[in-house]
């Protein structure tokens, strides 16, 4: 379980920083924003629908194996 924990992190972290680079490339501008600004969107869309499921499934686990 703490291994799902753990890829829980790494998940959420691999979000804030696709964020940080949509965010700063949209702030900055010019072609890096106009080349990746909707590939950026979708990859954090992904990475948080990925998060989302592996937190349900974290959630769902603990409490049928009743882990603390």
């Amino acid at each position: 379980m703490s291994g799902l924990y753990a890829l829980i992190l790494v998940m959420l972290a691999a979000v804030v920083i696709v964020l940080a680079i949509g965010i700063g490339g949209f702030a900055k501008g010019g072609q890096f924003n106009a080349k990746y600004a909707n590939k950026m969107m979708r990859l954090r869309l992904l990475l948080q629908f990925l998060a989302v499921v592996l937190i349900l499934l974290f959630v769902f686990l603990r409490g049928k194996f009743g882990g603390s």
